[in-house]
């Protein structure tokens, strides 16, 4: 069930489920919130907040966004609506105020591991610890932007079914997809944003800042879970996260792909049940 709440003009929604140490799990994109609905059953003894990213689920994408323009297409300059990282980390604030939650321990998959850098430049007191899964402190390499560019420009001009129908196989590992053929329909079907959200979202990751520098400054314990079958977000990259002074446990699941908890729900809730213990008192 969903409740809402205000951010910056928005209507956006969450669920609010269990008791004892509150976590905020944010999620990857194109899915929504749904997405961690089989890790959180498994993790005992947790009050887990799980918002819907703007655009995504159930939560607008509002109106105010501003708009950008990416000059690497000199023949064509792409104009977008901008989905920013600054943005979403100010949603997560909100929902925060909104909760009366002080503190909280934080778990995000790829763009939710972004915001969560970003909440910890902003608000470090608000935050007990934080655990990345298939996430990564560096910015886009230029491949990287030119293939977001490219998602836009198909977007703009086809729609987003047919981008969905790839992302929904590529972010699932081999393995997933051999042992479990399902996975592949289950995760298509979380994926339901506009065009307009999608490009927004899109641009947001291509202009976001490097977050290396900032992992020298976090002073709370991380987790990070690598995928090795992940496509988008290599162990090598994750291990930048080894330098944060807070102290890091680092883990690989071999065969897991860049959408890992929910392919090896149980096997990640193994990891993160004896590391979330840490905060409970």
């Amino acid at each position: 069930m969903s409740e809402f709440y205000l951010s910056d003009g928005a209507h956006l929604g969450y669920s609010d489920s269990g008791s004892g140490l509150p976590v905020i799990f944010l999620h990857p994109t194109p899915v929504d919130r749904e997405f961690w609905g089989p890790l959180v059953q498994l993790l005992p003894q947790v009050r887990a907040v799980v918002p819907d990213f703007r655009g995504h689920g159930v939560s607008e994408l509002g109106d105010d966004l501003p708009e950008g323009v990416f000059g690497r297409v000199p023949e064509s300059p792409i104009l977008s609506p901008i989905l920013s990282i600054g943005q979403l980390a100010s949603d997560v604030l909100a929902l925060l105020d909104r909760l009366h939650l002080p503190w909280v321990v934080f778990a995000g998959c790829s763009i939710g591991g972004y915001v969560l850098l970003e909440i910890w430049r902003r608000a470090p007191e608000r935050v007990r610890s934080l655990a990345f899964i298939c996430s990564k402190p560096q910015p886009d390499a230029e491949a990287n932007i030119a293939r977001r560019v490219q998602i836009i420009q198909r977007a703009q001009r086809e729609g987003v079914r047919t981008i969905f129908d790839e992302m929904s196989v590529s972010s699932v590992g081999a393995a997933a997809r051999r042992e479990r053929p399902a996975i592949v329909a289950e995760l298509r079907a979380r994926m339901t944003l506009s065009v307009k959200a999608l490009c927004a979202t899109q641009a947001g990751l291509a202009k976001r800042v490097d977050s290396v520098p900032t992992v020298s400054t976090i002073q709370v314990p991380v987790l990070a879970i690598a995928g090795g079958d992940d496509t988008a977000v290599s162990p090598s990259e994750m291990e930048a996260f080894q330098r944060a002074p807070g102290g890091c446990t680092f883990h690989t699941l071999p065969v897991a792909g860049h959408y890992a908890a929910y392919e090896q729900p149980r096997t990640v809730a193994t990891l993160l049940t004896p590391w979330l213990r840490r905060f409970e008192s």
